[in-house]
């Protein structure tokens, strides 16, 4: 059994590590690792709730995950379940009761719930055990449900949920309901700076922006673990960088439409104005209260410049728009960041927003064939990007697939 001071203790620091998460998706990845490690699990899946459905936005499966290379994540599911008494994450939506099973495979058939066995058809994993607890915040709003799976005791072996830590658990679910409100709050906001942008321009979809940032975040994970990181450094990085890659093009709102949506070729003077939208970007950020500000702005300043020297905006000043001292070229414009003078979110920005780009429908192109889209970033790579991110890049794109799968966009969104 669990001491009483160490549990205490466990849920404590669990509230304060998941106080200092905004983004929603980090957070819902650590809620569930820390639920399965207080309760010694080896599955989990997290609901979230979208009116009368329930859609699994995170899981994890200890058994089924060994399968997967190294540093390579299952990703968001698609299932998506009614809130009524029919499924058993449901019947938990709908009534806010807890539920502890100790075999789902012998659910008494008078319940007005049963288990779905698809999934372990599907995969060969055998589920047996279940604890599964509304995810109800302190206004009595119930967000998700935590789908806990298989319990395991000291020697491995998988049995039921113990009922001593029912109490401990639904302090847990309490407190992982209103962070997930706070960052539910925190994803919006960045969401409608988005699409004000995208009332502008109709390539800055919803879709778009969310592919970029969790390609962004994979791409950095991939590259932090080749370069040994320490995890906290990176859980921490991600966090910030998922949201500020999310504003990379948010500056496009001081645009003109007349440029904006000017459905021709740009002329120079036009395109030296749209290239602005970096610095515009980057302005609105001006104050640095936090490192999210920061990474926001370096993310929307710098992604566009390319790795050969040759991008945009180059050594320039926000206010004056004029070059830096020291770094104007022969005609009088900034030179361009090169190398590692360009931060790495913005190195990282650019790989990600240029595959997304090439790889979906616009209103002025058709989406490229993978192939084509991937010989195009390695033959760039050296030039337009930098080469080592590339690598991790290419070395990952089979999760960056699955991940850009995540966020369809609307087939009538771009006309």
């Amino acid at each position: 059994m669990r001491d009483y001071n160490e549990t205490l203790q466990q849920l404590l620091n669990f509230g304060l590590d998941i106080s200092q998460i905004k983004d929603i998706d980090f957070l819902l990845e650590k809620i569930l690792s820390e639920a399965r490690c207080f309760t010694d699990c080896d599955a989990g899946t997290i609901y979230i709730k979208d009116g009368n459905w329930l859609s699994a936005r995170y899981s994890q499966n200890e058994t089924v995950n060994t399968q997967l290379a190294a540093h390579r994540k299952s990703v968001y599911s698609n299932i998506t379940i009614r809130v009524d008494n029919t499924s058993i994450a449901g019947y938990v939506a709908a009534t806010g009761n807890q539920l502890n099973i100790p075999d789902v495979y012998q659910l008494d058939p008078n319940l007005p719930y049963s288990f779905n066995r698809s999934f372990d058809d599907l995969t060969g994993y055998r589920t047996i055990s279940q604890l599964v607890l509304p995810l109800t915040s302190m206004r009595g709003e119930t967000v998700g449900v935590l789908q806990l799976i298989n319990a395991k005791d000291v020697a491995g072996n998988i049995t039921a949920f113990d009922g001593n830590d029912e109490s401990g658990i639904s302090y847990f679910a309490v407190t992982a309901a209103n962070a997930i409100e706070r960052a539910k709050m925190t994803r919006e906001i960045i969401l409608r700076m988005n699409r004000m942008a995208e009332l502008r321009d109709p390539k800055e979809t919803g879709p778009h922006v969310n592919r970029v940032a969790a390609y962004s975040v994979a791409l950095y994970e991939g590259w932090a673990a080749k370069r040994g990181l320490e995890q906290d450094e990176i859980d921490r990085t991600r966090d910030i960088l998922r949201m500020a890659a999310m504003l990379h093009d948010v500056g496009k709102v001081a645009i003109s439409d007349n440029i904006l949506k000017k459905p021709g070729k740009f002329t120079p003077e036009e395109y030296d104005v749209m290239k602005l939208h970096t610095v515009y970007g980057a302005r609105l950020f001006p104050d640095l209260y936090s490192e999210f500000d920061e990474s926001a702005a370096a993310v929307a300043l710098n992604h566009h410049e390319r790795w050969d020297g040759n991008g945009y905006p180059g050594h320039i000043s926000l206010a004056t728009l004029k070059p830096l001292p020291g770094y104007e070229k022969e005609d009088g414009t900034a030179r361009g960041k090169k190398e590692e003078e360009i931060p790495l979110f913005g190195r990282i920005v650019a790989i990600a927003d240029v595959y997304d780009a090439l790889s979906n429908r616009r209103c002025y192109k058709e989406a490229w064939d993978q192939n084509e889209v991937l010989e195009t970033l390695k033959k760039d790579a050296g030039t337009f990007f930098d080469p080592e991110l590339m690598g991790v890049f290419l070395d990952n794109i089979d999760a960056i697939r699955q991940l850009g799968a995540q966020f369809p966009d609307d087939p009538d969104a771009h006309g």
